[in-house]
């Protein structure tokens, strides 16, 4: 693997990753680190070309992120973990169970969709202009080429088929906002594809993990305490 991740490291016991949404950075989780450190061994990741992580030459892709974190367990010692992506990291966490069952311990799905058609217009439409915008640029602006990059994962992934999406055995937390970005029959849809998940919506949009962290927290430390 051509990149070494960025990432925080706090606590002991069972290993949680957490996975940050597009654009972001392992900071997202400023409410979460401290919290679900007194009973876990956490690890909040940079993904490949956010924070500080280097973009390095692998394929920009959901797919080649999943591949990355397996990269990252190997290189940490992590036979197995616990898994929380939020958006474009929940994204991550799904296809890294679908490819590597064996390797999740459980799995919390924070705003997650399977294709473009899971997010609502109002958001979807406007990340679709932007892509066309700087994907036009990008040969001649490098700003504009790492811009498409990261809009192009809003465009482009992560086409989950609902049939992959059923080989998930593990015990799955998703969990939504009650206004997300992401439409609630989305959501619905994504819990009821894996039988062995259960399905939770937390006061809030899109970032509750941020913006109502007690009960986001509360709700994660229950599931994975049973």
């Amino acid at each position: 693997m051509d990149i070494s991740h960025f990432y925080l490291e706090r606590g002991e016991g069972e290993p949680l990753i957490l996975l940050h949404g597009n654009g972001e950075n392992s900071s997202y989780f400023c409410n979460q680190v401290e919290a679900f450190s007194a009973a876990y061994h956490v690890f909040a990741l940079d993904t490949r070309g956010h924070g500080k992580t280097e973009r390095g030459s692998a394929p920009f892709t959901i797919r080649q992120f999943a591949d990355d974190l397996l990269y990252f367990m190997d290189a940490h010692g992590l036979e197995k973990a616990n898994i929380l992506g939020f958006s474009d990291g929940a994204n991550i966490a799904m296809i890294f169970a679908i490819k590597y069952p064996s390797r999740v311990n459980k799995l919390i799905l924070n705003g997650g969709n399977l294709n473009t058609g899971g997010i609502k217009a109002a958001t979807q439409i406007p990340i679709e202009l932007g892509y066309r915008i700087t994907n036009a640029f990008a040969k001649k602006s490098p700003g504009a080429k790492a811009n498409a990059e990261m809009l192009g994962l809003m465009v482009n992934d992560p086409n989950i088929p609902l049939e992959e999406l059923r080989k998930i055995k593990s015990p799955v937390l998703v969990i939504a906002g009650t206004k997300d970005m992401v439409k609630e029959k989305h959501t619905r849809l994504i819990a009821e594809s894996i039988a062995s998940a259960e399905l939770k919506f937390i006061k809030g949009n899109h970032f509750v993990a941020n913006k109502n962290p007690s009960e986001f927290n509360a709700a994660v430390l229950e599931f994975l305490r049973r």
